[in-house]
């Protein structure tokens, strides 16, 4: 019986090393498949002898890839756990393991931006810019490093928790853990990317509904404020306050929306779009459907 092959931590280290630099080939047709190949050549060398099963694998890991860049680590895991089942005769075929890659990269590539993009970046970012501003040369410093010890601790640790897993998926080859993952990923993954649509998506509606004259009293009185910086912090503290800009009250058709439902609109969009895709419809039809929609509706005051 031939001895079984395994990945040594040195080999996932590897593995890990270079997917950092995922996006460097990134393109238009297969997005991350160039960087994802480029991150399973250390695995492939160790696994497989011969040319042709090397080349076979290099391959089968080039089909369509994209996901969040970090998040891809944990589908790194599981990919490498399958990969070395099959090098030791396990059933696994090119389909098990693009399954595993496009099920996985869609739910949790909703989940890098808020994390990342919208969360540890800001928050290492205003306190090393706190520093930078009083001119202390360790507010850029802590920027990068801490940015870069809680990025690569992230995708080091995923990977070797996919990893981990995946040995557990290729026990089960009739899908039962691998659906549950998935279905994991996907749920949250949606939740995180339903939270984001009234952020990500903006729509005002600008037609005017009513013009309401305010009180005396109900609005700043511009030609009582003090002069110079002293006027300025008072409007301030007046509008603090609760009084009005002007002392006329104009509600949009928006307005109205808000008060109904916040996010109405953005929302609908977004099933509108849904429904469009599922339709077959091109998303560069529905992007310039859009452009077109927008420039149109802001020429006539819609938008």
């Amino acid at each position: 019986m031939a001895e079984k092959i395994e990945l040594t931590k040195k080999d996932r280290l590897s593995v890990a090393w270079r997917s950092t630099f995922i996006q460097g080939s990134w393109n238009y047709e297969r997005m991350q498949n160039g960087g994802w190949a480029f991150s399973m050549i250390p695995a492939i060398k160790k696994l497989y002898k011969t040319k042709e099963d090397r080349s076979a694998a290099l391959k089968r890991h080039l089909e369509f890839f994209n996901t969040h860049p970090y998040v891809a680590s944990p589908i790194l895991g599981v990919t490498l756990a399958l990969e070395e089942e099959r090098a030791n005769g396990a059933p696994v075929d090119d389909v098990a393991i693009q399954g595993v890659k496009v099920g996985m990269m869609g739910p949790l590539a909703g989940i890098g931006d808020p994390v990342f993009w919208f969360t540890v970046r800001p928050m290492l970012g205003a306190l090393g810019a706190s520093l930078a501003i009083s001119g202390n040369i360790l507010g850029p410093i802590i920027f990068f490093v801490a940015w870069n010890i809680i990025r690569w601790g992230f995708m080091w640790y995923t990977q070797e928790f996919g990893y981990k897993a995946g040995s557990k998926i290729t026990e089960d080859l009739s899908g039962g853990i691998l659906q549950d993952i998935t279905k994991g990923a996907s749920i949250l993954g949606m939740f995180v990317l339903a939270a984001l649509v009234q952020r990500w998506v903006s729509i005002q509606f600008a037609p005017v509904i009513s013009k309401v004259k305010l009180d005396e009293g109900a609005y700043i009185d511009w030609d009582k404020l003090s002069s110079g910086s002293m006027g300025i912090k008072e409007a301030l503290e007046q509008q603090q306050a609760g009084l009005s800009l002007s002392n006329i009250k104009v509600t949009t058709l928006q307005d109205n929306l808000d008060s109904l439902i916040p996010g109405l609109a953005a929302l609908l969009l977004t099933f509108l779009c849904m429904w469009l895709l599922k339709k077959k419809v091109s998303p560069i039809i529905i992007i310039l459907g859009l452009f077109v929609v927008g420039v149109v509706g802001h020429v006539i005051g819609l938008l």
